[in-house]
């Protein structure tokens, strides 16, 4: 009986969250009348835009986990290693991106660096695009910590650290051959969370006014009737992708650590 009910409630989850996706890839296929079609699609991906906005988002995606390994592996390592005292504030501290909308943040951003301060980054692109940057990395900062924190958890940090030392090994190799390569996984699931966050993220591009994918997806659902449709699938797809990977990540860990074992 209990095995029922819980059959019958994961049916009628998947059947709340499959049935909105199925229609929506459905419409996206209806673009030609009588036929489905990959037409939407083939127009999507022929927009010399969505390839300009998707290959924007995807580079800043990339720059934004390359900052983010080189903030939080750093930090978490220290704060494990040296400061174990500090790490309830800065979890606490990680987890503010989650309390303070982007907006608020993205408006903090324009009052502070616009053309009239003391720092007027956003009169140019590079100084825009650094905002943005600093602007995905907060985003993604509470998932990247706590993946790396994790990983941290699961191996003997102190005595690897005292082992490297006592070989002659600096900080810089400690971190950069030793510590990483034992979280990698961790980090790789953090870098694959921050990549969807990157690429579906809107308000903050959208008032920065830059070519990102997701105020290009939110244009096309204001103008077209069917290549938003197609977009959200893409979208979807990026983003299953990314937990698939994760997964697929974690479970190869488990196998090699236990045939290690």
């Amino acid at each position: 009986m209990k095995r029922a009910a819980a059959w019958s409630i994961l049916l009628l989850g998947g059947i709340y969250f499959i049935l909105p996706l199925a229609g929506m890839v459905e419409f996206s296929l209806s673009m030609k009348r009588g036929v489905y079609s990959l037409e939407a699609y083939r127009v999507v991906l022929a927009d010399p835009q969505f390839r300009q906005t998707f290959t924007y988002s995807v580079v800043m995606s990339l720059l934004t986990i390359l900052f983010g390994v080189l903030l939080v592996v750093p930090t978490a390592f220290w704060v494990r290693l040296k400061m174990p005292w500090a790490r309830p504030y800065v979890e606490f501290l990680t987890l503010m991106p989650l309390v303070i909308p982007a907006i608020v943040t993205v408006f903090g951003y324009i009052r502070l660096y616009n053309t009239s301060s003391w720092l007027p980054l956003t009169g140019t692109l590079m100084g825009s695009n650094f905002l943005l940057l600093m602007g995905y990395a907060m985003l993604s900062l509470p998932y990247m910590y706590r993946a790396v924190d994790t990983g941290l958890r699961t191996i003997d940090v102190a005595t690897l650290t005292e082992a490297a030392q006592s070989l002659g090994a600096g900080w810089t190799t400690i971190l950069a051959r030793i510590i990483l390569p034992n979280v990698l996984v961790a980090v790789l699931s953090g870098a694959f969370v921050t990549f969807a966050i990157v690429m579906g993220e809107f308000t903050m591009a959208a008032l920065l006014n830059r070519p990102a994918f997701g105020p290009y997806l939110q244009l096309m659902g204001a103008n077209k009737a069917y290549e938003p449709f197609a977009l959200s699938t893409i979208a979807f797809a990026i983003t299953w992708a990314c937990m698939g990977l994760i997964q697929l990540v974690t479970r190869f860990s488990k196998h090699t650590k236990a045939a290690q074992g």
